[in-house]
């Protein structure tokens, strides 16, 4: 799998200090132009389903636990990986004031209709969602948060946001 992009946040100030790893899985699923995207209220943004991989999961294993749980969606089929984004990032937990995240990302399909999600949760509080969006407009909706620094801005919008810029760029080379 191919190495997009490296990615340091930018509220690190420092990559000394102890570092928790972590892998996750994330899925791209289009229909058209619209591709499924999980919404955070609190965060007022649009995300990849999908996330943290448990210790000795496969990776593919976990990408359709993730979609599963978080969209509802079933019958997940991996088509291809697009690659994985490596990013350094504040942590919350004191012991490790820095996560180096490696996103892991495929294009998957799936059947047409979404069952009931199974949120964790803290997502559930954050009020998240699965939505159909067009590509563009996510874009454009996380692009207008983090231009206005809303103070509810969650860390990982820059890479989200950077990752539906390259599909679209994929998208328009393929054609």
């Amino acid at each position: 799998m191919r190495l997009i992009r490296k990615l340091i946040h930018p509220d690190v100030e420092s990559v000394a200090g102890a570092t928790l790893i972590r892998r996750a899985a994330r899925g791209i699923v289009l229909r058209e132009t619209s591709v499924l995207l999980l919404f955070t209220e609190r965060y007022n943004d649009f995300s990849f389903p999908g996330g943290g991989v448990d210790q000795g999961e496969d990776l593919i294993d976990g990408l359709r636990r993730e979609l599963e749980e978080e969209t509802g969606a079933s019958n997940v089929r991996v088509r291809r990986d697009f690659g994985y984004i490596e990013e350094l990032r504040p942590h919350w937990q004191p012991e490790f004031p820095l996560m180096n995240m490696t996103s892991h990302f495929y294009f998957c399909d799936i059947d047409p209709e979404l069952r009931a999600t199974k949120m964790e949760d803290y997502e559930t509080a954050n009020g998240m969602r699965p939505v159909w969006v067009n590509l563009e407009d996510a874009i454009t909706h996380n692009r207008g948060v983090m231009h206005r620094r809303e103070a509810s801005m969650g860390l990982s919008i820059q890479r989200e946001t950077f990752m539906l810029e390259e599909i679209v760029n994929d998208l328009s080379k393929a054609a």
